[in-house]
């Protein structure tokens, strides 16, 4: 089975790599594929709800229809979600705030599947600045996220970019398990190559505009994106684990995620 959508995700813990992962998880074509967000901005907010589909197949996700999608959160807020089209179910009315705790239920194809998400505090996403290297006659860019990390520990961060208008997602996270507390030091690698595989892909040279999304997550989002750099195969010299699927917070057998996170952007032009 191939993995939501093909991701590109590179993983900051103790040193920092990029890695473009394909993901080929196990075939369990079928299985019900659920991903929803929540953000401390004001909504619609969604959740998209597909069929899994064996890696020999195309990406062609099949949409679930019918189900019943109900949020809530710890304060007695609560919403039926309305069918919009392409598995996609959105709020009318439900806000997101920084500190609560947030649950999803969905009833579809006769199972319930729940999972819950507490939103953390925002962080200040105060800007990016640039550097270069230099290897040869290649140089590469990378764009260090201006923030500082709060005192207490267990903080995560997921950061997404693009690079212009190329609608391809980069995702990095990071945790503060090695700088609990410090103004970040861990770059964003921008892509220093192209692949002729992939039309998508961009070598970022100046003048380009990188567009760049910081993510305060809670745990368990942040163990689902990790877990995607080590179902990638990148586990050291005897490779990495045998391909799975990474651990979803959803109960019930559900493939996907469900997360309650801040959001700020910030973009800049490469000089």
């Amino acid at each position: 089975m191939k993995n939501i959508i093909l991701i590109i995700l590179s993983l900051f813990l103790v040193t920092s790599c990029e890695k473009e992962i394909d993901l080929d998880l196990d075939d369990k074509s079928g299985n019900i594929v659920i991903e929803g967000n929540i953000t401390n901005q004001p909504g619609p907010y969604f959740v998209r709800i597909t069929k899994s589909v064996a890696f020999t197949q195309s990406n062609q996700y099949p949409a679930v229809t019918g189900a019943q999608v109900i949020l809530s959160d710890n304060t007695g807020q609560t919403e039926i979600l309305q069918y919009v089209s392409d598995g996609r179910y959105k709020t009318t009315a439900f806000t997101g705030v920084t500190g609560r705790t947030y649950t999803l239920k969905v009833q579809a194809e006769g199972k319930e599947y729940t999972a819950q998400s507490t939103m953390p505090e925002v962080v200040n996403f105060d800007g990016l600045t640039q550097d270069s290297f230099t290897f040869g006659s290649e140089t590469t860019y990378t764009l260090l996220p201006v923030f500082t990390d709060p005192q207490a520990l267990g903080n995560r961060y997921l950061f997404n970019f693009t690079v212009n208008n190329i609608p391809k997602k980069t995702f990095e996270v990071f945790s503060d398990n090695i700088n609990n507390g410090m103004v970040n030091q861990r770059p964003l690698f921008l892509p220093n190559e192209e692949d002729d595989d992939d039309p998508t892909s961009h070598k970022v040279v100046v003048g380009d505009t990188i567009h760049v999304e910081m993510q305060s997550i809670d745990h368990n989002v942040f163990t689902f994106y990790s877990a995607l750099l080590q179902i990638s195969g990148d586990g050291g010299p005897g490779g990495g684990i045998t391909p799975s699927n990474p651990p979803s917070n959803i109960n019930n057998g559900a493939l996907g995620y469900f997360s309650a996170h801040t959001t700020q952007r910030k973009s800049f032009i490469i000089q």
